[in-house]
């Protein structure tokens, strides 16, 4: 892969390593991403040793090794701690599942969050813990004060997601892990908004969960599920086979035994053709860098908001996004945007009839919103392409 700016410089190219770019405007990479080629290539190498092999053979095994390497390599960790698991709300329920609770424990959430990222939390009422909501000033403008505010002495993990998948505001989680972690409280992340386009440090995280099929540009049901290694005997795997538990020439044992490292949370056959697509993807986007992908996709945020704010246009937390208070920092390449006087639905149909790959959102209040998510190989005339389409 060539570097960002000759990519989008070079059609060709892009239309190569991005067959969507020919067949539509791909803006939806906070839902589901469109698959880069070489993705496909890895899949497609995946099934074709599978047909004259055993799926499960040496050289699959060495893939997905190195799948687990790459995603150690993008969030600052040895690779012996990733778990290859998808989709998230499976990390996300083994954390919930797994961890030992006693009852009065309390959990904060956020309830406005993804609903993967709520309900395994909200569960846990079911064994006398009790889920503690955030209330924040605007949709996910989430930061430590608020989280500081739902504190208690029984306070036994915080829940949050990288960013928010309506209005894309990006939380520290390194500054909120680290205050977290000097009061012994545990922090379990949803990342699957952030990464592959943002850095993320698990540096001050016990637990992370991130699908690849968003802006890991990877196929679905292929994810990384992240384990502190000092909380690896504490979280007990609530899933067990025969590929966590130790089991000699596959005979079950009277003891229970997990295997080293994060695999104890994998008991059973691995998605192997989605890990290994995932893997490449992984490849591609260190190969690019991470902070060259933040870059470009801020600068897409910044270009495509000057033209939609004179428009009439705002975001779904405008008001926060304006405060020169607000660090720049929080932003992602989450546009989620409302008109007060355009029917939304009918913006969306046109849209739709342009061959423009976006998603219709709402929230809680009804209100409804486009949500565009832009990713470092779309071009400027395929921004240009929506403005004007916004402008009917």
């Amino acid at each position: 892969m060539t570097t960002i700016e000759q990519l989008t410089a070079d059609e060709a190219a892009r239309r190569r390593h991005f067959p969507v770019t020919a067949e539509r405007i791909f803006l939806a990479h906070a839902g589901v991403s469109a698959l880069p080629r070489v993705a496909v290539e890895a899949m497609q190498a995946y099934l074709e040793v599978g047909s004259k092999d055993a799926q499960d053979n040496p050289w699959d095994n060495a893939k997905a090794g190195e799948a687990r390497k790459l995603a150690g390599r993008l969030l600052g960790c040895n690779g012996r701690d990733i778990a290859l698991l998808g989709p998230t709300s499976l990390g996300i329920n083994l954390v919930a599942q797994g961890l030992p609770w006693e009852s009065g424990d309390h959990i904060v959430y956020y309830p406005d969050d993804y609903p993967a990222n709520v309900y395994p939390w909200a569960n846990l009422a079911s064994k006398g813990v009790v889920p503690t909501p955030l209330e924040p000033p605007a949709q996910g403008a989430i930061t430590w004060d608020i989280v500081e505010e739902a504190l208690t002495p029984n306070t036994k993990l915080v829940a949050l997601a990288t960013a928010n998948f309506l209005s894309g505001y990006r939380i520290d989680i390194d500054d909120i892990g680290k205050r977290l972690r000097s009061r012994g409280i545990l922090f379990c992340v949803d990342a699957i908004q952030t990464l592959g386009a943002f850095p993320i440090s698990v540096e001050n995280v016990d637990f992370l969960c991130a699908d690849s099929h968003k802006w890991m540009l990877g196929p679905c049901g292929a994810g990384i599920f992240y384990v502190d290694p000092g909380r690896q005997e504490l979280l007990r795997p609530p899933l067990l086979g025969a590929w966590n538990v130790v089991s000699p020439q596959y005979i079950a044992q009277e003891t229970v035994r997990f295997q080293p490292g994060a695999r104890r949370y994998e008991s059973g056959t691995l998605n192997l053709p989605g890990i290994l697509g995932m893997g490449a993807s992984m490849e591609l986007i260190l190969d690019i860098g991470v902070e060259n992908i933040a870059a470009r996709i801020i600068e897409w945020r910044q270009t495509f908001l000057d033209a939609l704010r004179p428009l009439g246009w705002e975001l779904c937390i405008e008001e926060v996004d304006r405060d020169p208070a607000t660090p720049d920092a929080t932003r992602t390449g989450i546009i989620a945007i409302t008109h007060p006087d355009k029917d939304i639905r009918a913006v969306a149909q046109t849209l739709d009839e342009g061959n423009v790959r976006f998603s219709s959102r709402a929230n809680r209040a009804g209100r409804k919103f486009l949500r565009f998510s832009p990713h470092f190989y779309n071009a400027h005339n395929e921004l240009d392409r929506v403005v004007e389409l916004l402008k009917v």
